[in-house]
């Protein structure tokens, strides 16, 4: 595929730069998307010359997880389970491809955002952007969020996150080691990382990537039970007239009806 509807590619070299394309909906994430960010990492893996996958957003937006208006759209748990998998599975081929995964952020991180910026292999943010884990608004989790921030955080702030739903500043999101570095600059930080990055073998990475796996609790049992739980919270009555609610009417939960 070459023609994208949700992503901007561009091919500079050792780097590829693939930037969510969603401004109309904040950069959430539908199933096109996930069908087209699937396409281009499996294009970069076959490309030799590539060495770097740095995925950015647009300011103001990096990606706020799920897309409501689809998921109010959608007729039951195939479709709720088909979109989880694919969103996991995309997870797990950020994290073991033999290309260094670089997350560019400049603007909110909420949701599954947090899941893509977890699965890369270094995060730089702008000082402006916000990270939230809002899933519990709604009666959900970020089931298949928590496996790969746990592995970048730790257990605590993963749980601060859900259970508070609250948004962190950048500078919070470093502090808890959710992402590398603050800066005005992203691009200045990729760019100082680039040249001994882009000296790594592809196999060495894959081989770096697959022990550190090993050694942590993403595994293909886990990746199946958060599947398993996003797609029985989301066929919940009350869990989609929350979201229903949401984007019909802009109402939470917790509004009077």
């Amino acid at each position: 595929m070459s023609t994208y509807s949700t992503i901007r590619i561009e091919e500079s070299g050792v780097a590829w730069t693939v930037t969510i394309n969603r401004p109309e909906r904040q950069n959430s994430i539908d199933g096109l998307l996930l069908q087209e960010l699937h396409s281009a990492f499996d294009r970069m893996e076959e490309d030799r010359q590539c060495r770097i996958a740095i995925i950015a957003g647009h300011p103001g937006f990096f990606c706020t997880g799920m897309d409501f208006q689809e998921a109010v759209g959608q007729t039951g748990s195939n479709d709720d389970g088909e979109k989880a998998d694919a969103f996991i599975r995309l997870l797990r081929k950020m994290s073991m491809t033999s290309k260094i995964v670089i997350a560019s952020i400049d603007g909110k991180v909420n949701a599954g955002g947090i899941g893509l910026v977890a699965a890369s292999d270094f995060a730089v943010a702008t000082p402006q952007s916000q990270f939230s884990l809002s899933e519990a608004i709604w009666g959900l989790l970020p089931a298949c969020v928590v496996p790969y921030m746990i592995r970048r955080t730790g257990f605590q702030p993963a749980y601060w996150m859900t259970l508070s739903t609250l948004p962190v500043s950048a500078a919070e999101a470093q502090a808890f080691r959710l992402i590398n570095e603050v800066s005005a600059d992203p691009a200045s930080v990729v760019q100082r990382l680039m040249p001994r990055l882009a000296r790594l073998d592809g196999q060495t990475i894959v081989d770096i990537k697959a022990y550190f796996r090993k050694m942590w609790l993403v595994n293909d049992e886990m990746e199946q039970v958060a599947v398993k739980e996003i797609t029985r919270l989301m066929s919940e009555p009350r869990v989609r007239e929350n979201i229903r609610g949401f984007v019909e009417h802009q109402r939470f939960p917790w509004s009077p009806r």
